[in-house]
């Protein structure tokens, strides 16, 4: 190998050299059936081979007011502090998804510290919801400007009693980046409740749309009031395999990622499609990938089809988070917008976990280009507030229809207000583009060198995964990163996934890929033990 590596230096060159190597080992071992060792020997040529470049320039500043350089452990993760506190914790709730406890006074920037003073790059930013790192000082102004104290104070029912000036904050956050052609908003808590109050609004426009502009009849309001029709109407909200929408009791009939979210809860007979299964590298399987995603447009529109009356919306989600970081191209979107026009169905668009920037648009959906826009968005995690953008007809005739006590946040809109201040001031969006190519490239270099033991890279933005193998080599990677400083999350069978915050740059991603490097490179080699 390193008579190779030194004939062969060029970029071209190492590609060469390696599938040869490459092919010398799969020949060696394979046909002896030994399938591990393969895996194993493929260590022999990382060394030399497999070089991650040096990160690009981005024109994202420092993050403001500096950052560690590096992680920096001091115990095993989770130290006995957090394990203290997790079995503490479990004499009251459920502890056993805690990772670690935080000592958030001095988690800074990209880096996180646990209350055993362990500091961690975090690659998973509180399930993708800290969109501009730790202590950030805009952030932290928010709770320190007299001028929000009365705010912070006093939490109003948003639906009956805005504070005054709430109109103005409205307009110049959170719709000052509404997605094109939805010119409306509807605050709520948490993503599950964006989407379940999106399936509500979707339902009351169809049966409005249905009733013709004529009022409810007395047939319609009785039935309802015990969960009959013609009232309470058999409604339907298509979803896809792999989809995660949340975990209330409408939302878990379209989420289908994990069995443990939906066992034991009833759901309803909802419709359910095939999300298109991508092969990679895109560029050699155009064909597949074609077809596949024509196939499972034809099976939406068969489904469609085939209850006209029952299915009044469709959700899906950019990138499939947490059923696996799956992708579908722009065009099998656009395909699905059409065929919702065509049919009469409500086209909603999940962006809890893309909204916001990490994908190097502000929102996923845009880079598909749409001629139609969605007919609603929903959106939580790095925005800080929780709702769903709409069309107008989306807002129902009748008040009260979507409702609750808090219908939304004015702390967090006023976390939202330095959120996108971050995002033009510091150039997050070119940053994510850039940063997320960078990190895509360098996870692709080191899959090339482990073919057995890696596939299938991609991403968008910052929002890149890679399979492994197993799901216990999966599992093994990320014990393994860990160990070395770095926190990042699973998703689907054996997917790793990043999901940094926004000020995530080509230095911290230069760290991540050598840890990741040599967290691989350890683990193949302990195979061979």
């Amino acid at each position: 190998p390193q008579h190779v590596h030194n004939r062969y230096h060029s970029q071209s060159a190492h590609k060469v050299a390696s599938k040869l190597l490459h092919t010398m080992l799969r020949s060696t071992f394979l046909r002896k059936g030994n399938g591990n060792l393969y895996r194993a020997a493929q260590h022999l040529v990382v060394r030399g081979l497999a070089g991650i470049p040096p990160p690009p320039s981005s024109p994202m500043p420092e993050f403001p007011s500096g950052e560690p350089a590096s992680p920096a452990l001091q115990t095993e993760v989770p130290g006995p502090k957090s394990r203290a506190l997790m079995a503490e914790m479990q004499e009251f709730q459920d502890s056993k998804a805690v990772k670690y406890f935080v000592d958030f006074e001095k988690s800074k920037g990209n880096f996180v510290v646990d209350v055993d003073g362990n500091r961690l790059l975090d690659l998973y930013s509180h399930i993708a919801s800290l969109p501009v790192g730790y202590n950030n000082p805009h952030m932290l102004e928010v709770f320190q400007n007299p001028g929000n104290l009365s705010l912070l104070a006093h939490r109003p029912a948003l639906g009956n009693m805005p504070p005054a000036g709430w109109i103005d904050r409205v307009k110049s956050t959170i719709l000052s980046v509404a997605p094109k052609g939805l010119p409306c908003v509807q605050l709520m808590m948490c993503g599950s409740c964006a989407n379940e109050n999106a399936y509500k609004a979707v339902f009351i426009a169809a049966q409005e749309r249905k009733r013709g502009g004529r009022p409810p009849n007395e047939e319609e309001l009785a039935s309802c009031m015990v969960n009959k029709s013609p009232g309470s109407p058999d409604l339907k909200i298509l979803s896809f395999h792999g989809a995660f929408h949340g975990r209330m009791l409408g939302c878990l009939s379209t989420t289908h990622s994990k069995a443990i979210h939906k066992l034991d809860v009833p759901g309803f007979d909802w419709p359910i499609a095939h999300f298109p299964q991508l092969r990679y590298p895109l560029e050699d399987n155009v064909s597949h990938n074609r077809d596949e995603e024509a196939k499972c447009l034809a099976e939406v529109d068969e489904i469609l089809s085939a209850d006209p009356d029952g299915i009044s919306g469709l959700i899906i989600e950019p990138i499939q988070a947490e059923g696996g970081d799956n992708h579908a191209s722009p065009d099998f979107f656009r395909e699905l917008r059409q065929i919702c026009t065509n049919r009469g169905v409500y086209f909603i668009v999940d962006e809890v976990q893309t909204g916001c920037g990490a994908s190097g648009h502000f929102w996923a959906h845009e880079a598909w280009e749409l001629d139609t826009p969605p007919d609603a968005v929903t959106f939580s995690k790095k925005m800080q507030i929780a709702g769903y953008y709409c069309t107008k007809e989306l807002i129902p005739t009748s008040t009260y229809r979507i409702f609750n006590t808090w219908m939304g946040d004015p702390v967090r809109l006023l976390q939202l207000e330095a959120v996108l201040k971050c995002v033009k001031d510091y150039s997050l969006l070119e940053n994510a583009q850039i940063t997320g190519d960078y990190l895509l490239k360098g996870i692709k270099a080191i899959q090339a060198d482990y073919p057995g033991m890696l596939a299938n890279a991609r991403g968008a933005g910052t929002l890149v995964a890679v399979d492994a193998a197993t799901p216990g080599d999966r599992d093994a990677l990320i014990t393994a990163l860990r160990t070395r400083g770095v926190d990042i999350p699973p998703c689907g069978d054996a997917t790793i996934r990043c999901r940094p915050g926004l000020f995530f740059g080509p230095k911290h991603a230069k760290q991540f890929l050598d840890a990741f490097q040599d967290a691989v490179v350890s683990h193949v080699k302990g195979m061979a033990k």
